[in-house]
């Protein structure tokens, strides 16, 4: 069916690929920074709910989206792995 025509993409004025590949990028990134945010959610729902700790899970919680805000300002998840890597501790420890 579509062998028909002749194929203008390459052509068509207006193409920015670049554009569209800036943008998946971006989405991957929220994508994986908010992945990290609900693991560390889960974790500080171990924290509260199952181990009774409310205060390291609050703060645990606080340190895990001020980390998440930074990752989705900066191109890095750094700081969300990291605040993940500290909620796990802390779940390890109490």
């Amino acid at each position: 069916m579509a062998e028909h025509g002749e194929v203008e993409y390459a052509s068509a004025t207006g193409n920015d690929y670049a554009e569209h590949e800036g943008t998946y990028e971006s989405f991957v990134h929220a994508a994986v920074i908010g992945t990290i945010f609900v693991a560390n959610v889960v974790v500080v729902l171990g924290l509260w709910g199952v181990e009774g700790h409310w205060l390291v899970a609050l703060g645990s919680f606080v340190i895990a989206l001020v980390a998440a805000l930074i990752g989705i300002g900066s191109s890095s998840s750094l700081p969300s792995i990291i605040s993940l890597v500290l909620a796990l501790i802390a779940l390890a420890i109490f």
